[in-house]
């Protein structure tokens, strides 16, 4: 994209900082690959469909509900963990201005800037303390102190995607069918789609992305089945 005004081409980048893509895509695949994988094991140990629809109802809830609680206390304690740190920046500079600058353009030097160049951005800072703040957090711990993660987006993000990703596998039982193969297929579709729409906002190969996807939840689910297999062989 052009701007008209000055003849300087521009381009956007996708928010990578927002919270909200990882937790969706592993809520997604999360809640593919569990009930999948736990309908495959009851199925595998002979349980009738009636009970099958129940477990993975219960696989459902009680993952969906864990994804959430888990992302947002997992992004909550990153963010306390990053303010401490930022106070803590806040008070080196208050304390000690003159040698966080220092060590600001050292930084700046090791990565090939002029050295007295370094010092004059370094000393220019100090003039603005909240600037100087943002930019010795992110060189020193990679993080912009302006775009921190919610975990309110991460929560809910999770816990909808578990969701719908569990929802896949039920569905051929809530239309009537009482076949497990046919909930594992569809179930494989899932996976398949999943991936290669993840695949779009991260520049792979769209029948790369889903065959991993699918690979992946395959060699769960043969895992579960040979399990309830054996197990319902043991009981009966």
């Amino acid at each position: 994209m052009t701007d008209a005004s000055t003849g300087v081409s521009e381009h956007h980048h996708a928010d990578v900082s927002g919270g909200w893509l990882r937790p969706a895509v592993f809520g997604a695949m999360d809640g593919l690959v569990t009930n999948i994988a736990l309908i495959a094991g009851v199925g595998g140990g002979g349980a009738e469909p009636r009970n099958i629809v129940l477990t993975g109802f219960a696989g459902l809830v009680a993952g969906a509900i864990s994804m959430g609680l888990g992302e947002y206390t997992s992004v909550q304690s990153q963010n306390e963990q990053v303010a401490a740190e930022v106070a803590k920046e806040r008070r080196e500079l208050e304390r000690n201005p003159a040698g966080e600058a220092r060590e600001l353009a050292d930084a700046w030097v090791q990565r090939g800037l002029p050295r007295q160049l370094a010092e004059q951005v370094a000393d220019a800072l100090r003039r603005n303390p909240e600037e100087a703040l943002r930019v010795h957090v992110q060189e020193e711990l990679g993080v912009d102190v302006d775009e921190r993660p919610s975990p309110w987006t991460a929560a809910f993000s999770s816990f909808i995607c578990f969701s719908a990703g569990a929802l896949v596998p039920l569905a051929t039982y809530l239309l009537g069918f009482s076949s497990l193969w046919l909930a594992l297929a569809v179930g494989g579709i899932g996976l398949f789609v999943a991936g290669a729409l993840v695949a779009r906002f991260t520049n792979r190969k769209w029948w790369i992305s889903g065959g991993r996807q699918l690979l992946l939840g395959a060699a769960a689910t043969v895992a579960t089945y040979l399990v309830g297999r054996l197990i319902g062989v043991g009981v009966s």
